[in-house]
């Protein structure tokens, strides 16, 4: 397997054995979760839609779990003044305790995952990141 894949599997695999033990504790599938934090850690997301195309969950995946996070009380959904079809979701109050557990797991992740690194390490790979994903921007929009 290439390297850079194995890496990105690596780190989605961890991440989810991080989460697993909170998602247990709170009832709520890896997904259901992961819905919620992606909602609370970028407002700039507000819909189902959102959720499908940029974590690039199924439709009916997304659906089934933002019904179960509404129906508990972790979402609301809120209409769009000037257009009826569309649907923000909400993160409500019951949402946040578990988001701050969330970002706990968060946070302990990347201290593991950055462990044994030092800062000047750190430091280049997101410069390199930053780089990157401009780099993507570019292949992205139809340059190079």
């Amino acid at each position: 397997m290439n390297a850079s894949i194995d890496f990105a599997l690596k780190v989605s695999l961890a991440y989810s054995k991080k989460c697993k033990p909170l998602c247990q504790e709170l009832g709520l599938p890896q997904t259901a979760f992961d819905i919620l934090m992606f909602l609370a850690n970028n407002p700039e997301y507000k819909t189902a839609s959102d959720i499908v195309e940029v974590r690039k969950i199924k439709a009916n995946l997304v659906s089934v779990n933002v019904e179960k996070l509404v129906q508990e009380g972790y979402l609301k959904r809120e209409t769009v003044k000037g257009d009826r079809r569309k649907t923000h979701l909400i993160c409500t109050d019951k949402a946040q305790s578990v988001i701050y557990k969330g970002r706990m797991v968060q946070e302990s992740f990347f201290e593991l995952l950055f462990e044994n690194t030092d800062e000047e390490a750190k430091k280049s790979f997101f410069e390199v990141m930053d780089l990157m994903g401009k780099n993507l921007d570019k292949i992205l929009d139809g340059g190079d």
